[in-house]
């Protein structure tokens, strides 16, 4: 996405929360996406994230609330902890109560949040979408998905190869054994198959 499209994003989704934009934490997410440590959690990532939203919003009970956990899902990213997650979704609540969003509105986006930890089957409308755009990269064009994997890879090059590639494939085999990867009827209907293909190849190797 171009930025004067993710801040239209983002302008739109506080203006859904009834409050006003903070631009200078749209700024620092941007900065948090920017880190060197990442490869693949990463600006790329996020736009892409984004770009779904944009043809999948329809589908959401909270559109505003689902974009602003999209921006906010990655933002804590730090390949050695274990909290990633929390840690973002925290700072998410955090900075809605500051802007005024309602205390139920704050809520939602941290449950939104701690959702991307694919720990559970999604539940709710909201919900099931905005994992299926943080797994939309599971069903991209086969040169997109290998540029991904290296992209993880790179992320945790410290961990030693013998160690992180059975991981990983256990990772992927746990999306793979799912009935179905992807919740929405459009984004399963334009994801699923090729999904798939890609996660059985690389678990293949």
């Amino acid at each position: 996405m171009t930025p004067e499209a993710l801040r239209a994003n983002w302008n739109s989704a506080w203006r859904a929360l009834g409050a006003a934009a903070p631009d200078a934490l749209c700024d620092e997410l941007q900065r948090r996406y920017a880190e060197p440590q990442r490869r693949y959690h990463t600006m790329q990532h996020l736009g892409e994230c984004l770009a779904w939203f944009e043809r999948e919003q329809a589908l959401a009970e909270h559109p505003g609330e689902v974009a602003l956990a999209l921006w906010f899902h990655d933002a804590v990213y730090d390949v050695r902890a274990h909290d990633n997650e929390a840690r973002s979704a925290d700072w998410a609540r955090q900075a809605l109560r500051a802007a005024g969003a309602s205390e139920s509105a704050a809520e939602r986006v941290h449950a939104l949040v701690m959702a991307t930890r694919h720990d559970a089957v999604p539940e709710g409308r909201d919900a099931e979408l905005l994992i299926d755009i943080d797994l939309s990269i599971l069903g991209a064009e086969r040169e997109r998905f290998d540029e991904y994997e290296r992209q993880v890879g790179t992320e945790y090059g410290f961990v030693p190869d013998e160690v992180r590639l059975p991981r990983r494939r256990a990772i992927l085999q746990r999306f793979l054994d799912r009935e179905a990867i992807y919740a929405t009827p459009r984004m399963h209907a334009q994801l699923e198959a090729r999904a798939r293909l890609n996660l059985q190849r690389s678990i293949a190797g």
